[in-house]
């Protein structure tokens, strides 16, 4: 029997490949546009690969992330027995069978930490809110409070982790990235999902900013989020280097561009087709980045509302402001990740540092978005990967250094915008703050309902990967529709 050459079989194959893929492709295309015509979305647009699922109601997101889990029991969820009861030791019933990061290891003996600061009821809507947070407590009429979200994991990376990509082990595609990978942009000069992050001032907490935390993980790594930079250069590497002129960059891609289809055609790698297309988005934002950071005619009131941190580009403030900035040019996600809430024992220090830092920029960009017309279909989440333990960590005799561990099992976000029902507080915690016993919300049923307010049904939007479909919501998950407007 004559064997074939292996150089021809390679040829016959990668054909055949071609083919299938370009056929499953075509034929995919044609079924979704079925299936859109017969739920009346036809008319939608459909950037992404998967297109809206049902009428959105947010274009876009803008994710306040609050590294090192704000303390809840001190800022959100007042508990006047948990005041009552500061100093005796936390009832064994609020804690039998539940695990605690090694730095508390067992809860047995501690003892409860009232609020550091008073709380005091705002707004129509009666929201309590703790003294740290004047400038949040004034736009409480616009939040929809979520008190009753619990988690699975008890330490940063993996809390984060699972908040943002669904899976306490990293490697899974984030919520940006799916955003993306599902819906498009309608930026054409900018990434469908960028992110930026800033750290309090002299603050004492190592949060790091692992890549992972904007990864597009197994999806195409043209859906990971796009790092601007604090200081200097926005993105690296985007400007052209000296003596090299704009048209001259503009000749190498087009060459490089056809190397790349050769090579896209000989072996189907879908990574050259990202490397074209990051090409292509580096070179449009050599014109977009610069009007993008140029703040000059923005005005004076816009500082006044942000505060004056808004001119110091790598504060949390001037990200605030560059959010909205981003969404305006159609970016999908904007995550903004601040750190220093990780407080074991400086919750009567630096938790002051953090709203100072936090409270007005986060209260302006809501009121600076409605102002514009943008809130409506822009939906802003402010929180972090867990809450902090209603009992102290440290001494009671030592105020400079009372503190409050990591706590998976109660924790409070809020959200704006978007299609949520403003003026609302969704869940219920105990007495102590210390458990759920009302409407609770997994990290899961949070990111179906995200996706249900972008017009996203959690289960359809999959991606197969080593012979399995992948989700963000993992293998469970419900939208919260109490909290929709």
């Amino acid at each position: 029997m004559s064997t074939m050459d292996p150089r021809e079989e390679q040829r016959l194959l990668v054909s055949r490949r071609a083919f299938l893929g370009r056929g499953a492709l075509g034929l995919g295309t044609a079924a979704l546009a079925g299936l859109l015509g017969r739920e009346g979305l036809a008319a939608m647009p459909a950037a992404g690969l998967a297109g809206p699922h049902l009428a959105p109601r947010a274009k876009r997101v803008i994710y306040l992330f609050q590294n090192g889990a704000p303390t809840h029991v001190d800022l959100f969820d007042y508990k006047p027995r948990l005041a009552q009861l500061h100093g005796q030791t936390v009832p064994d019933e609020y804690i039998a069978g539940r695990r605690f990061s090694t730095m508390t290891g067992k809860a047995d003996g501690k003892k409860l930490l009232g609020p550091v600061e008073p709380f005091r009821q705002h707004g129509r809507s009666g929201a309590w809110v703790s003294r740290f947070l004047p400038h949040t407590a004034q736009i409480v009429d616009e939040l929809c409070f979520v008190k009753s979200l619990h988690t699975d994991a008890v330490n940063h990376a993996p809390g984060i982790s699972l908040l943002l990509s669904g899976s306490q082990i990293p490697g899974r595609p984030t919520l940006g990235a799916w955003l993306a990978y599902g819906l498009g942009s309608d930026a054409e000069s900018l990434p469908a999902y960028v992110v930026m992050t800033s750290v309090t001032r002299n603050t004492s907490c190592g949060q790091i900013f692992y890549d992972f935390y904007w990864g597009s993980g197994f999806l195409p790594s043209r859906y990971q989020g796009v790092k601007f930079r604090g200081g200097g250069e926005p993105v690296l590497y985007l400007e052209n280097p000296d003596g090299v002129r704009r048209e001259s960059r503009r000749a190498q891609l087009d060459d490089l561009a056809r190397l790349n289809e050769l090579k896209r055609r000989e072996c189907g790698d879908p990574e050259i087709t990202t490397r074209v297309a990051q090409y292509e988005m580096a070179f449009r934002m050599q014109a977009s980045v610069p009007d993008l950071t140029d703040l000059s005619k923005e005005p004076a009131s816009v500082f006044e509302l942000y505060g004056p941190e808004a001119r110091q580009p790598g504060t949390y403030a001037y990200n605030c402001l560059m959010a909205r900035r981003l969404v305006e040019r159609g970016v999908r996600c904007v995550q903004l990740m601040h750190a220093g809430w990780d407080q074991h024992n400086s919750i009567t220090t630096e938790l002051y540092n953090q709203c100072r830092d936090t409270d007005r920029p986060s209260a302006a960009l809501v009121i600076d978005l409605k102002q514009r017309g943008l809130l409506d279909d822009t939906l802003v989440i402010w929180g972090g990967e867990f809450g902090r333990t209603p009992f102290i960590q440290g001494s009671l005799e030592d105020r400079v250094r009372w503190g409050r561990d990591h706590h998976p099992y109660a924790f409070t976000a809020w959200m704006a915008g978007g299609g949520v029902q403003p003026g609302l507080t969704y869940g219920e915690t105990d007495d102590l703050g210390m458990n759920v016993v009302r409407d609770p919300v997994h990290v899961h049923d949070f990111q179906a309902t995200i996706l249900h307010l972008l017009g996203i049904d959690h289960e359809r939007l999959t991606y197969r990967f080593q012979g399995r479909d992948f989700r963000l919501t993992d293998v469970h998950g419900d939208v919260v529709r109490g909290v929709l407007a």
